[in-house]
């Protein structure tokens, strides 16, 4: 269930004791009259969770603006809309048929806990039908959706309050029309990582939330690294492709002046397609400064 770290724009999260404070890994990448900050996030945070460390809070307050993946809050119907449109079509198999026989009864355990009517989750794509049970996967794992937010929400609150704007680089569409995509083989194996084991998915994102707390990208990059769902197609779709589209839009931006703190998935910022290798191909120097 690591494919929940992608799905994690559209969800609230989660329960947990307060942790000590975290140290999570800051960039940054500058001309002579511009800074754009790159945060990689944690979608799914545990209340409770202290990372606005000293570093990070520094470049919150001197940043004049915020980008997000996607500003998903300004109307909450926006993704409903836009998974309805992209999410639905006809003549597709039953949803049970388009999992392997041993986790049939896995999905119709998930079918029953998501409250959802069978009929219409059979009329829905599998990347679709997916997200929509993601909400009884998350319960498997002892996570309440409609707990304290997590980082984006945070961060969002924080510049509003100081009445700093707020954008992304996509929008719900844009982002649920990745998903839309996959070749229906991709599709079929992310919804029946919806079924995985409830501790091996606890134990996965617990690994993931550690290796962000220390600000340890290489951990970060391993637990993609290690996850045999994290197909090469989810991967060219749902983070080579868009991170090479956000260090356009960041390189672009350096031709104006003033500070952005950038805050997308921390999963964008690792690796060999991380947004700051984009950068550098293209010349520019991104700095790491925490």
């Amino acid at each position: 269930m690591r494919h929940l770290r992608l799905l994690a724009p559209f969800l609230l999260l989660a329960a947990a004791p307060a942790q000590p404070p975290a140290h999570p890994a800051l960039w940054k990448v500058s001309d002579a009259d511009t800074t754009i900050y790159l945060f990689g996030t944690i979608h799914i945070l545990p209340a409770g969770t202290n990372w606005m460390d000293p570093g990070i809070k520094k470049a919150v307050d001197a940043s004049q603006s915020l980008t997000l993946e996607a500003v998903l809050d300004k109307d909450p119907a926006e993704v409903a809309t836009a998974l309805m449109k992209l999410g639905i079509t006809k003549g597709l198999p039953p949803l049970a048929e388009r999992v392997p026989p041993e986790k049939r009864d896995q999905l119709a355990a998930m079918v029953k806990a998501s409250g959802l009517p069978p009929a219409f989750l059979d009329g829905m794509k599998s990347w679709a039908a997916a997200i929509m049970l993601t909400g009884a996967a998350l319960q498997q794992i002892g996570v309440d959706a409609a707990a304290s937010p997590g980082v984006e929400p945070q961060l969002t609150a924080l510049f509003r309050s100081a009445d700093k704007p707020v954008d992304g680089f996509e929008t719900a569409e844009i982002q649920l029309g990745y998903f839309d995509h996959l070749p229906e083989s991709a599709q079929r194996a992310f919804l029946v990582a919806t079924l995985d084991d409830p501790a091996k998915a606890k134990a996965d994102f617990a690994k993931m939330l550690a290796a962000w707390e220390k600000g340890d990208p290489a951990a970060i990059e391993k637990t993609f690294a290690d996850d045999p769902e994290f197909t090469p197609a989810l991967r060219d779709l749902l983070i080579r492709q868009r991170d090479r589209n956000w260090a356009d839009a960041i390189a672009k931006r350096l031709d104006q002046p003033g500070t952005v703190f950038v805050a997308v998935g921390a999963g964008h910022l690792v690796g060999p397609d991380s947004v700051q290798k984009m950068l550098a191909d293209k010349g520019l120097k991104v700095t790491r400064i925490q």
